[in-house]
């Protein structure tokens, strides 16, 4: 199959570019593109073909057109290498340029792939022979050597010499253990010796089983030291060694939560709350502890119906069905390679194996199509169904089948590798893929819900009733019979899925070598803090929630940031179950690994504590009601280790049991250790808690923010074991490089109840303005964070008791701070005295915005006074300096110096939002409106639920459906376009939705016909704008021209989530008629959102027309340009555009997500009485009153 190439002189970018141009200044890089296309079925595309698939590859107001061959050459003293995906599987960019492709008719692209050109040289005249070591160093940081590679001559095939690895047999009843042994080191299976008799058995991989449903999601990651700049305490480990094989930390940091955050935002969850931590240290034994192997750790928490919940028995003729993505030669032996006992004792290919593909528009695909079986009026048809994970299909397709048997085809596979072996296709880990059993009369239904959805769906065996598994060796037969086929796998299920005899394990307990903390003499409370507020478990997590989505699903009702600034300080987040209802759930996170390297059974109690404490703060049904989910990270199979995990697990099973909480579900990664060099080093044990409850009312929720009630806001703080201020496993004592030896601890966890459940009593009844836990860092942080989230000053007197300023101030002993009402003090008082709950008057809220202070008095004695812009400063610093590595430092620095001079965001209401727009000759039927989605879009569920509040009748309608006629436009009076990533942004946003819609015959004609009613309205929200620019439908020319307006990478270069003001100014736009001079808060979640003007002229020309109705505005009111309330640069502030005759309206804030004022994640104080309902749903009863009036 030949391969085209098109070349593009594009300037590559990339922080890996950015990273290496810092790194060797004196090397100069030029860069260009190169789209490798495959084509199957013919050898070259017509000329129509090819003008389609240059318009493709053409960024918009680009005029050079794209070339056949290169522009970069390697010249005298040059190197020129070319970066590109490995070929032995396609990429999840590949999957969506070609789904982009069959959308506009190109069927015989099969295959994408984009790589980079590089071509360097030296500056000032250096020879490049003396620089060969740098140039080599430099090309190692472009690209990511599990993933891709160097191409050593332009691509002409994708096609692989691997052939596929013939089914061999284990001999081992004729040669015994040592036939066994061989394959598990050959196969990697990690297997350990059991005493049992010699027998036929397979390899099995648990599945987690973590909460499963419907989104949000939370996602939370852990990861080594140092991160990034140099921190005093981090200089004893100046010349340690890092294994090549490993990602460095700063790397883990950066490109892990990239991963991460990624992945949500495409498939349309939100990310939620989350931890962060580093550690690296020399222990007082000398043994070394780090996360060498760094821990990212994710969980789900979502809602089911009582009628899915029980799976149906597996009964001989069910469909056994595969849904999802194809089957790729990726996540081999992942699960087995996760079980090392020391990471890098295996080879580095098979690491390579276990590498994953990720591919979240798949997964969105299969979570719409499964969510379609769930939603069928007639019933769900899916019988039982599994996630795939570990073992691959080896795996989910015997418990799927069990205990009734299976036969399994492989010739029923779709392969994204033709080259895969038998072996690959039983145990590859690839993601995005489930298994579900299904009834013959259902499968017609699941076709139809899988095309329409554009999701891959196998049906891969039938179930027999005999008992067995049995994978059937078929290609090229017909796959009909098993009979005269190879049986690679023949087995009977209680052989493997049986109860398996309890295995002992005898632990070595050593004796733990802790030595007291020494702290500087003369040490002062600001020095300390110079270091405390730094450390990344203290220090802000800007840096992670700006780029990741905090809205998508429109069921967020409390995020990670809060307070006016949007500060990263929420101690638990809750999402509801419906925009219908006030219920919903609630979920935090506890894990204190750092305590635990001073006693295991300490730091587990007190994980189980922080949990608790962080989800006091939203309303639950009760305590007893609390679930957790227990997820263990330890190197328990090393000595010592095991008997920590034991000791750990008998106290968290102890406490959890005196607290009357229980724990569901969890998992556990049991080798968490590394080898560098001769050393073994191994991480600190981790467990992390996660706790969820019902939430019976949303937004009885408290978030730290102090909001100063009545100009009288007071501080309290509520000891959980009070007189005690222990600082082993500290923030303070890691910032000295130092572990101590006394540990905080749960001591009495009826305290705990008693104060959870007062608490409880005071969300209730809404005495509580502020609140937040005690952990890392200790009070003082805990009062700091809260300041800095209110924007606030604070006066807190303290008295020492008898201990020490630094060891009443940062210690991490839990407890709450509470800010009330001065009114409401003697009651908030007496109401935890009655419960046996200390509560202690420390002080007060004072001042507000650039001039507050913090001052902190210790038994008379001031300790601390400073300006809380310059505290908070430091605080945010270590964020600041990874934000530097991951977007556009300059936005970064324009961040880092406007949160010094602000107050609060700028906020207006010029109407009444209770009023109905006036409905003029009543058209007498409900108007309907077409919500339209593409591949890859999100967001639909919540734009349907607006335009309902509004009175539209509202349909989902897909592109496939427009496109196969199914479906036509002339019943609707609007239609809307959803934001989201179609085809993940692949070739630049919205370029193939807009594709389609240009190429595609039929959904040309419907858009086209459409757009010409006089009767009709369009939105675009988000990709639903980069949409309508693209089609010319807003920003048209003079004369209706084409579109004067495109939207570009944002400025900062990454995703940016923000709650940002927009101002409405006037226009002809029907949608937003009435509300000019508003500003109102809105949700951003976009990656290009920049929007650039075809030239001066036309620019000046929109913005005078009225026709950029929407403005990001600055704290005083105007329209800015200023990062970050302008997220994305564009020009003037420029937000949305409308059409000059008003009827299309394209913005990029997404009011769909603030219809509800709980979906607000702030509001001044006396805004709040008008955000029920949320101004924005005027907008679409706009639309609604005019669509409802207009006779045509």
């Amino acid at each position: 199959m030949p391969v085209v190439r098109f070349y593009s002189n594009e300037a590559v970018d990339g922080r890996a570019l950015q990273r290496a141009a810092k790194l060797y200044p004196h090397l100069s890089i030029t860069t260009e593109l190169c789209y490798n296309v495959e084509l199957t079925g013919c050898e070259h595309l017509d000329l129509d073909q090819r003008e389609v698939l240059l318009w493709l590859f053409r960024p918009p107001l680009k005029a050079e057109p794209l070339s056949g061959n290169p522009t970069l050459t390697e010249g005298s003293g040059e190197k020129l290498v070319e970066i590109g995906p490995r070929l032995n599987f396609s990429t999840a960019w590949s999957t969506n340029a070609v789904s982009i492709c069959r959308s506009v008719g190109l069927a015989h692209v099969t295959r994408v792939e984009l790589s980079r050109r590089f071509l360097i040289k030296p500056k000032d005249g250096e020879s490049l022979t003396e620089l060969n070591e740098d140039v080599k160093k430099l090309i190692e940081c472009l690209y990511d050597s599990m993933t891709e590679c160097i191409y050593q001559r332009p691509i002409t095939s994708f096609a692989v010499e691997t052939k596929p690895q013939s089914v061999f047999e284990v001999d081992i009843l004729g040669k015994g253990r040592a036939a066994l042994e061989k394959a598990n080191d050959e196969l990697v299976l990690q297997e350990t010796v059991w005493p049992l008799t010699p027998g036929i058995w397979t390899t099995t991989h648990q599945c987690s089983r973590g909460l499963k449903g419907t989104p949000p999601v939370w996602s939370v990651l852990t990861w080594p030291s140092p991160t990034g700049y140099v921190l005093p305490w981090e200089s004893e480990g100046e010349g340690w060694e890092y294994p090549s094989s490993f990602a460095p930390p700063l790397q883990v940091a950066i490109e892990a939560s990239d991963g991460a955050s990624d992945y949500g935002n495409k498939f349309g969850e939100p990310v939620l709350s989350g931890f962060a931590r580093s550690f690296g240290m020399c222990l007082a034994n000398g043994e070394r502890r780090e996360w060498i192997k760094p821990i990212m750790f994710s969980g789900g928490l979502g809602s089911i119906e009582d009628t899915h919940v029980k799976k149906e028995e597996a009964e001989p003729g069910m469909e056994v069905v595969k849904i999802g993505g194809p089957v790729y030669r990726i996540g081999v032996g992942g699960g087995a390679a996760s079980s090392v006992q020391v990471q890098g004792d295996n080879c580095s290919d098979r690491d390579l194996g276990a590498v994953q593909r990720g591919d979240p528009e798949m997964e969105q695909k299969m979570n719409r199509a499964l969510r379609a079986c769930l939603e069928r009026s007639s019933g769900n048809p899916i019988c039982s169904i599994h996630d795939q994970g570990a073992g691959g299909n080896g795996n989910v397709l015997k418990e799927l089948s069990e205990p009734a048997g299976a036969v399994i085809y492989c010739s029923k596979f779709k392969k994204g590798d033709p080259t895969l072996s038998v072996l690959e296709l039983w145990g590859a880990e690839y993601q995005e893929s489930n298994a579900l059993l299904l009834r013959p009369s259902d499968r017609h239904f699941l076709e139809i819900v899988c095309k329409r959805e554009k999701c891959p769906v196998d049906f891969v065996g039938k179930i027999t009733g005999d008992g067995k598994i049995v994978l059937v060796d078929d290609e090229g037969g017909s796959g009909d019979q098993a009979g005269g086929e190879r049986y690679p796998v023949d087995l009977q299920l209680e052989w493997v899925l049986g109860k398996m005899p309890q295995k002992e394990f005898k632990l070595e307990r050593l004796p733990p070598k802790h030595q007291p903390l020494s702290l500087p003499a003369g040490l002062t409370v600001k020095d300390a803090l110079l270091r405390v507020l730094r450390l990344p478990a203290v220090a802000s997590k800007r840096y992670l929630t700006n780029k990741v989505d905090r809205s998508v699903t429109g069921l967020v009702a409390q995020q990670q940031c809060v307070g006016p600034l949007h500060t990263p300080l929420a101690d638990v987040a809750v999402v509801a179950l419906s925009p219908f209802s006030l219920e919903g759930a609630a979920t935090a996170i506890g894990e204190q690994p750092i305590k635990g390297l001073v006693c295991p059974a300490a730091g587990a109690r007190m994980a189980v504590g922080e949990a608790l404490t962080n989800l006091v703060f939203a309303r639950v049904t009760a305590l007893k009601d609390v679930k957790c989910s227990g997820n263990w990270m330890w190197a328990a199979k090393l000595p010592g280790e095991g008997a920590s995990l034991w000791d750990a697990c008998k106290a968290m099973c102890e406490v959890m049991g005196q607290l009357g909480v229980a724990i569901d579900g969890g998992k556990d990664s049991l080798s968490m250790a590394a080898r560098v060099g001769k050393e073994t080093v191994k991480a600190p044990g981790a467990l992390v808690i996660s706790v969820y409850a019902v939430c019976p009312d949303i937004t009885a929720t408290v978030t730290p923010d102090l909001e100063d009630p009545d100009g009288k806001g007071v501080l309290l703080w509520v000891p959980l074991s009070p007189g005690r201020h222990r600082l082993g496993g500290s923030a303070l004592a890691q910032c000295y490089s130092q572990l101590g030896d006394c540990s905080p601890d749960l001591d009495q966890p009826q305290l705990l109840t008693a104060c959870f459940n007062t608490t409880q009593e005071l969300i209730r009844d809404r005495l509580l303005s502020a609140g937040h836990d005690i952990s890392d860092g200790g009070l003082i942080s805990c009062l700091l964070e809260m300041a800095f989230a209110g924007n606030r000053g604070i006066d807190v007197e303290l008295s020492s008791e008898g201990t020490g300023v630094m060891e009443l101030l940062f210690s991490e002993e839990l407890g709450l701070v509470l800010e009330v009402s001065h009114s409401d003090l003697e009651t908030v008082c007496q109401r935890y005295s009655d419960a046996g709950v200390q509560c202690r008057h420390i002080g007060r809220t004072c001042g507000f915005g650039p001039e507050a202070m913090v001052s902190v008095h210790v038994d008379g004695q001031e300790v601390l006074r400073e300006s809380l812009p310059d505290l908070r400063a430091l605080w945010e610093e270590t964020s600041f300096q990874l934000e530097r590595l991951q977007a556009n430092e300059l936005c970064v620095k324009q961040e880092e110096a406007g949160l010094s001079r602000r107050t609060q965001p700028f906020f207006k209401l010029t109407f009444d939002p209770s009023e109905m727009p006036i409905i003029r000759q009543p058209i007498g039927k409900t108007p309907h409106v077409a919500v339209i989605r593409e591949e890859g879009s999100n967001g639909d569920r919540e734009m349907s639920v607006s335009l309902h509040m509004a009175g539209f009748e509202v349909w989902d309608i897909t592109m496939h459906d427009l496109c196969s006629g199914c479906v036509s436009l002339d019943p609707f009076k609007a239609v809307v376009f959803v934001g989201g990533f179609s085809y993940a942004d692949v070739l630049g946003s919205a370029k193939g939705w807009a594709a389609t819609v240009s190429y595609n015959h039929r959904a040309k004609a419907e858009f086209a016909h459409f757009f010409r009613r006089l009767d009709a309205l369009s939105l675009g929200v988000c990709n639903g704008c980069q949409l309508l620019a693209l089609l010319g439908w807003v920003g048209e020319g003079e004369d209706g021209a084409e579109s004067e307006v495109v939207l570009t990478h944002n400025k900062s270069g990454r995703f940016e989530s923000r709650f940002v003001s927009v101002g409405i100014q006037e226009s002809p736009s029907i949608w937003l008629r009435g509300m000019q001079g508003s500003a109102l808060g809105a949700w951003v979640a976009h990656g290009e959102g920049l929007m650039q003007f075809r030239s001066s002229q036309a620019q000046d020309r929109i913005i005078s027309g009225g026709f950029a109705p929407i403005r990001y505005l600055d704290d005083q009111g105007h329209p800015t340009e200023e990062y970050p309330l302008n997220p994305n640069g564009s020009p003037l502030g420029v937000a949305g555009l409308c059409s000059t005759n008003g009827r299309h309206l394209a913005m990029m804030p997404h009011p769909e997500r603030c219809t509800l004022g709980w979906q607000w994640p702030w509001a001044p104080r006396d805004l709040r009485p008008s955000l029920t309902p949320s101004p924005w749903l005027r907008m679409f009863r706009n639309a609604f009153a005019w669509c409802s009036s207009y006779d045509g």
